[in-house]
């Protein structure tokens, strides 16, 4: 498979595992989060705070679509997947070490967000600088 399917790949693979996690956050973080995490969803404020993170993970999700399917937009999109992976990463190892090892889904979480944050930077690496329409 070509860089450009690699991409298209990874991109559309990370938009659709993030998708039911983002829509956990937020369309009924009261019922669904206490049934997977040790978190309780209580008052307006933490609702609200998770909701804002779905929507910050369906923000990422549309622009790793597009980045999938227009090619002047891979480049980018393959660059954010990067930051939010390891961004992501770096909160959850930070957590580890101050506040303790989490449950077994957040630690597989860990794992996951470096590993695609090393895939993307192995895709990025044969990816062309410019898109076709920038040469």
């Amino acid at each position: 498979m070509k860089a450009r399917g690699w991409s298209r790949f990874y991109l559309l693979f990370s938009a659709a595992g993030l998708f039911p996690i983002a829509l956990s956050y937020g369309v009924a973080p009261a019922g669904v989060l206490p049934a997977v995490l040790d978190v309780a969803v209580e008052g307006t404020d933490l609702t609200h705070i998770f909701r804002a993170v779905m929507g910050l993970y369906l923000a990422m999700i549309v622009l790793w679509i597009l980045g999938a399917f227009r090619p002047e937009l891979t480049r980018a999109a393959v660059i954010s997947e990067v930051a939010f992976m390891f961004g992501l990463a770096f909160g959850r190892v930070l957590s580890i070490l101050t506040d303790g090892v989490p449950s077994l889904l957040l630690v597989a979480y860990t794992a996951l967000e470096i590993v695609m944050g090393v895939w993307g930077i192995l895709i990025l690496q044969k990816l062309p600088e410019f898109s076709s329409r920038e040469r």
